[in-house]
């Protein structure tokens, strides 16, 4: 340190002990927290102590739960209370009918008024004391004593009554009672408040309310036409409370009311206005009908769900379409009865253009809709009979001329009766269906649906008409050329379709035959181009080219070759369609017209193998195309069936004239493989080839008792053999060695038999053990050998 530095620099510089000193202090540090650790550990030890727990206690399973009641004490309480009732009830039943007779009137009336008017009476001091259910106990008994009450009154009063008269009067009394026993009783105080309602006298009193309208008319001496009124007026009241009255016991037996009394009333009056038989019935039909309207569209007007309103103005507009149909019906023929409710249901779409509400206007749209559908289903049968009615001529070919057109299409089908308007019902729903999906998403399916129907119009115009069967067939020709003249793929396939009829139809005479085929040949051809319905033209042609030879009494064999047109045309056409999908149909088509040619001439051999060879010309010539390569496969194997096919016409039992017509080609065929690409095995190559003719040959010359095919097929096979070691290929070689080995030992087979026999016994055994031993003495290199050999037979591909 410098000695010039002041006092003042020296009191701000820090203090660095001596070293002996800082190790004391770091030893004392040191000290302090081993002591401190100390302490700690002991706190820890204490610690866990503390929280250590005593010895595990037994642990003691849970008490078992309380059974679960499977029911609740309401449930209990309700059961009792209608067991009880209805035994009160019976019990009442079994008095008033069974011990009847035991007590003079006074006492009769006195108990079972006294017993009506306590188990009505009941209710009023059980509801002051909250017992709610009981009430309803002894109100529901109350209320069936008092049909008790009416019975016995009828028994002991007016025995003389008519029945019906006094049920309808007893329903009407019952029906007033019951009301104002219900609404009677919630005005009865009840402490502080008044006592709730009981849920079943309203209830009650509407479900019996049911009968009074029905049994006065009945009692009135009504006919049919008062009781339907009395049911739907029924109905309709039913209607108006389900949708006004506000306790939901009420508003449920309302609505089953309405539908029940309404379905009564309205199958009533479908019924009769259906038996109407004069303009007077028809009119009061209708008015039932407009009964269960009024009622319907009174049900769209009061009710508030959009679903409900759009239901019910369904129903009112199709009661509307049955009562004026209705009353056309009785005025029009009979052929004019669907026509004139379809007129009806279609006019229901004016008021859809009109201004009422959004519900109102789409239930009459719907009810429309169902009243053009049924029309349309009443004409199905029609349709039916027309399109698939004429297939019964394929077991009646060329048989005659029918009558007509309807007779083209009913020798083994039923015409419906009054179906003489069903071109005019088709047409007017397709109508309808264009002019009213204009702008909607519904539009391409509306169209579809209208094209079908206009179909449908066209197809059955012939036979409802009766015109004449050469007028059928020809509507039915303009209509396929009007279907394929468009673009829609619904348009084609009822093209098809209708071609099929037609071509059915036309088995009736040979000159319709031959001219629809012709004519649906030529239709079709155009389309094929296009892309749609191709194979049809092909298929046509080939029933065109089977029908002309049979029209000029041609045997099938020449048929046959009449028929081969067709599969070379269908050829020519596939190479020049863009499309690969209409090109494989139309191949396939022609494939399938070949094989018909094929079967045609099977019969006779000699044309059987010009067929096949014909057929393997077409192939040849589709194998030429860069992709049909693989076709040429096929014509090889006609080709080689044809030889076979003329071979077998000539007597030729020689295997090898069958043989060498495959080997030769196949040989070709595999040295142009090899050449393009040498890696390809000589066994893939060549020996299918020579398998072909070798190993035939070798099993014929094994059963030959003459000595040339052993020598030309021993020649044959060292030359193949030779081949083989000359150019080192595997197959010749195995093949041409086996064959000559096998071909020689046929040949030389005679002379070890005698040398065999010439031996002593002992001699085979002796030569077999020589034979081992040399073997196993050699073993080695004879393994050694066989390897060389494999690995050179191995290296010659």
């Amino acid at each position: 340190m410098s000695y010039g530095v002041t006092a003042s620099t020296l009191r701000d510089m820090t203090h660095i002990p001596p070293p002996a000193v800082e190790l004391r202090i770091l030893d004392a540090e040191l000290y302090q927290l081993d002591a401190r650790r100390t302490q700690l550990l002991h706190r820890r030890a204490w610690l866990l102590t503390v929280l250590q727990p005593g010895p595990p206690a037994p642990v003691m399973p849970p008490p078992p739960a309380p059974p679960r009641p499977e029911t609740t004490a309401p449930g209990v309480q309700n059961v009792l209370l209608v067991l009880g009732g209805i035994l009160l009830t019976l019990a009442a039943i079994a008095f008033t009918l069974v011990s009847w007779g035991s007590m003079g009137i006074t006492g009769r009336a006195l108990v079972l008024g006294a017993v009506t008017l306590a188990a009505l009476g009941a209710p009023v001091a059980l509801l002051r004391r909250g017992l709610r259910s009981t009430a309803e106990s002894l109100a529901g008994l109350g209320l069936a004593l008092t049909v008790l009450d009416a019975y016995a009154l009828h028994e002991v009063a007016f025995p003389a009554a008519d029945g019906v008269t006094f049920a309808a009067a007893t329903a009407t009394v019952l029906t007033a009672l019951w009301t104002a026993y219900g609404l009677g009783l919630p005005a009865l105080p009840g402490g502080k408040e008044p006592s709730p309602t009981l849920l079943l006298p309203l209830p009650a009193a509407l479900a019996i309310a049911q009968l009074p309208l029905l049994l006065w008319a009945i009692a009135a001496g009504g006919g049919p036409h008062t009781i339907t009124a009395a049911l739907l007026l029924t109905a309709v009241l039913d209607m108006v409370l389900a949708l006004r009255v506000s306790p939901k016991a009420v508003r449920l037996v309302a609505t089953a009311g309405a539908f029940t009394m309404g379905a009564w009333g309205v199958l009533a009056a479908g019924q009769l206005s259906l038996d109407a038989t004069g303009p007077g019935a028809a009119a009061r039909a209708a008015a039932l009908f407009a009964l269960a309207a009024a009622g319907a569209f009174g049900a769209t007007w009061l009710a508030s769900d959009v679903r409900l309103r759009t239901g019910t103005a369904a129903a009112g507009g199709l009661f509307v379409v049955v009562a004026v149909g209705g009353m056309l019906r009785a005025t029009l023929p009979a052929d004019w009865t669907v026509p004139g409710y379809l007129a009806c249901g279609i006019s229901l779409l004016a008021l859809v253009r009109g201004r009422l509400p959004e519900p109102v206007r789409h239930g009459l749209g719907w009810a429309s809709a169902a009243v053009q559908a049924s029309a349309v289903l009443w004409a199905l049968p029609v349709t039916t009979v027309t399109l698939f009615g004429p297939v019964t001529w394929v077991t009646r070919v060329w048989s005659g001329t029918p009558a007509d057109a309807r007779d083209a299409v009913t020798t083994d089908a039923f015409w419906p009766a009054h179906t003489a308007a069903t071109p005019l019902v088709l047409a007017a729903v397709a109508a309808v269906l264009i002019s009213t999906f204009r702008t909607t998403e519904w539009r391409p399916r509306a169209l579809t649906a209208a094209l079908i129907l206009t179909w449908a119009t066209a197809l059955t115009i012939p036979t409802t008409l009766q015109l004449p069967y050469s007028v059928g067939l020809l509507i039915q020709g303009l209509t396929i050329i009007a279907l394929l003249a468009l673009t829609h793929r619904t348009a084609a396939l009822l093209a098809l379709a209708t071609s099929l009829s037609l071509t059915a139809v036309s088995l009736a005479t040979e000159p319709a035959t031959l001219a629809v085929l012709a004519s649906l040949t030529a239709v079709f051809a155009p389309a094929a181009w296009r892309g749609r319905l191709a194979p049809a033209s092909v298929a046509y042609a080939t029933a065109l080219a089977c029908a002309t030879g049979a029209a000029l009494d041609w045997q099938p064999e020449h048929i046959a070759l009449l028929v081969l047109a067709v599969p070379v045309t269908a050829a020519l056409l596939a190479a020049r369609i863009g499309d690969p999908s209409t090109t494989l149909a139309v191949e396939i088509t022609g494939a399938v017209a070949a094989v018909i040619a094929i079967s045609l001439s099977a019969l006779e051999l000699p044309m059987f193998a010009m067929v096949l060879a014909l057929c393997g010309v077409i192939a040849a010539g589709t194998a030429l195309r860069p992709d049909r390569r693989s076709v040429g496969y096929l014509a090889a194997a006609l080709f080689v069936l044809a030889m076979w096919v003329r071979l077998s016409v000539w007597n030729v039992g020689s295997p090898e004239a069958y043989t060498l017509p495959v080997t030769v080609p196949a040989l070709l065929v595999g040295a142009l493989r090899r050449r393009r690409d040498p890696n390809v095995p000589s066994w893939t190559a060549y020996g299918p080839g020579l398998a072909a003719t070798l190993v035939p040959s070798l099993l014929t010359a094994w059963s030959d008792a003459h000595w040339t095919r052993p020598l030309l097929l021993g020649t044959a096979a060292l030359a193949v053999t030779l081949l083989g070691a000359r150019h080192r290929l595997q197959a010749p070689l195995a093949l041409g060695g086996g064959t000559l080995v096998l071909d020689a030992l046929h040949e030389l087979a005679p002379y070890l038999v005698q040398v065999v026999g010439a031996l002593p016994r002992w001699a085979p055994p002796a030569l077999a053990g020589l034979l081992l031993l040399a073997l196993g003495a050699t073993y080695e290199q004879r393994i050694r050998d066989a390897r060389r050999v494999r690995e050179v037979l191995g290296r010659m591909n």
